[in-house]
């Protein structure tokens, strides 16, 4: 069996995801949800990037971000709609 069935992040990179998440929350919120200095002060994809390569505990909480993110918008596009 293939062991990147499971893997939530298969085929999806780290710029993706910081991109997706910067486009769904901005970076106030990202800076709110974890505090890091690279989404703090003057926040860029490229300065994000470095640092989370970096530091395995921040991507790991974004990992977690980008995945309830993810979870929310897929709840919330499975939501029935009434036709008239």
């Amino acid at each position: 069996m293939d062991q990147n069935t499971n893997n939530p992040f298969q085929g999806v990179t780290l710029e993706a995801i910081v991109n997706y998440l910067v486009k769904e929350h901005g970076w106030v919120t990202l800076a709110q949800r974890i505090p890091i200095k690279c989404f703090e002060i003057n926040p860029s994809v490229k300065s994000s990037l470095t640092f989370l390569r970096r530091t395995s505990w921040a991507r790991e909480k974004v990992e977690d971000m980008y995945l309830e993110t993810k979870r929310h918008e897929k709840d919330h596009s499975q939501t029935p709609t009434t036709e008239k």
